[in-house]
């Protein structure tokens, strides 16, 4: 596989003192900026001052389902019905793992300029969550939550056997939201991703907003802040030891 050509992320920082970071990752065919309105949204309430967002931008690649031509993807997909079996059937299994190594080096960057992993959020909508879902459980540093917004389980046949041991994020929080009305991401599919999670001894949530379809809505955003407010809370100003 050609060298991909990444557009390096769009950066919100902190208005506080940066204590905490959180990852957000777009789904397929869109960039970093089609979230950056929700997180400005989040910043204008001054509840998350503390936190700097990452918005990644995938890189340009041929997608099956688009006939073969490009656009941001991180990985590409064959079909887009919704149905599971057509997803298992066809999985980018290089190219899920190639994005993941990614999102990893993005997770280490934050590590590595002092943010506690602990203090760490990765979260996406579409192939972003489901990309969070992968990258989050499968990081060999233990994060603070992890966020998927309309999204499923990749991998799930073999996902036990990619998780390294210990399975540090076996307890991590993941907040699963999808709306009753998406023809994209079958709901059915959120849902049987979040039972397999489950049922592997992980620790989703899911929320369903009705008449919502593959897209968010104003109350799911709120929830997403509540649920970011509630695994980032603030830690306040930094004591400076008496001299």
């Amino acid at each position: 596989m050609t060298s991909l050509i990444r557009q390096p992320p769009l950066l919100f920082p902190a208005t506080a003192r940066h204590t905490a970071t959180v990852i957000f990752i777009h789904g397929l065919g869109d960039t970093g900026h089609g979230w950056a309105s929700a997180v400005e949204n989040w910043r204008r309430r001054q509840r998350l001052d503390e936190v700097k967002f990452i918005l990644p931008h995938a890189p340009q690649i041929p997608i099956t389902c688009n006939w073969g031509m490009k656009m941001p993807g991180w990985y590409d997909i064959h079909t887009i019905d919704g149905n599971a079996e057509s997803l298992r059937k066809n999985e980018d299994e290089a190219g899920i793992l190639i994005s993941q190594a990614y999102i990893h080096g993005l997770i280490q960057r934050e590590i590595d300029a002092g943010i506690p992993a602990e203090r760490i959020v990765v979260g996406g909508f579409s192939q972003g969550g489901a990309m969070s879902i992968f990258a989050g459980l499968t990081s060999k540093v233990k994060l603070a939550g992890i966020v998927a917004l309309s999204s499923y389980l990749v991998l799930s046949l073999k996902f036990a056997e990619l998780v390294p041991k210990p399975q540090v994020n076996q307890d991590t929080p993941i907040f699963m939201a999808h709306g009753d009305s998406d023809q994209v991401v079958n709901t059915q599919l959120g849902k049987k991703s979040y039972e397999l999670l489950k049922e592997m001894g992980y620790q989703p949530t899911m929320k369903i907003y009705p008449g919502m379809g593959h897209s968010a809505c104003l109350e799911e955003l709120d929830d997403v802040e509540a649920f970011l407010r509630q695994r980032l809370p603030a830690l306040g100003k930094e004591e400076k030891p008496e001299l």
